[in-house]
């Protein structure tokens, strides 16, 4: 029988942290872990879930979040699984916390998140694709339709050739310590 999640709102998440009754478990991925976080939370992207064990702490709740909570319910069984009892989700996320006024840790150095970049990158050509084509050639809507049909792709395969190049930029690259 499939497993789903409690949700609990921001204040009440908050609580249970605080007076360590909860593991805080954020299911986004690394960068955007990087940028912005809520303090005390333990990175386990979604990507790489099941390699890597959630801690055993007996007694305490396993609560789940992402940006949103939309990516955390979508993937309730999954997420529950591997939690003992009943395992909860944080209402509205990271987002919903942010807007109840709880602290939020943030580094505005950290790079945009991949995804941000491939819509900035990727909207930009399209736009540059269709001005230069009203403009200068039709040829140049040759552009927008081979950035398009990269998107429908990278959403098809799972493959995004784009945020694979982007990753080579020296601003996405890890520093070395």
């Amino acid at each position: 029988m499939p497993k789903s999640l409690i949700a609990l709102k921001p204040e009440v998440v908050e609580q249970r942290v605080r007076q360590g009754h909860a593991l805080l478990i954020d299911i986004r991925e690394d960068d955007e872990f990087a940028r912005r976080h809520i303090p005390g939370a333990l990175s386990r992207p979604l990507s790489r879930f099941e390699a890597v064990a959630l801690p055993e702490m007996a007694g305490t709740d396993v609560i789940f979040t992402c940006r949103s909570g939309m990516r955390t319910t979508a993937n309730a069984d999954r997420l529950a699984g591997p939690v003992g009892g009943n395992a909860y989700v944080l209402e509205g996320g990271l987002d919903g916390w942010t807007r109840s006024g709880l602290p939020v840790e943030a580094n505005r150095k950290a790079p945009l998140e991949m995804m941000r970049q491939v819509q900035i990158v990727a909207g930009s050509l399209v736009l540059l694709g269709a001005v230069l084509g009203w403009l200068v050639s039709p040829l140049f809507f040759g552009l927008s339709a081979f950035v398009g049909a990269g998107l429908a792709f990278a959403g098809i395969s799972g493959f995004c050739g784009m945020a694979r190049l982007l990753g080579l930029l020296p601003w996405n690259r890890p520093v070395a310590v």
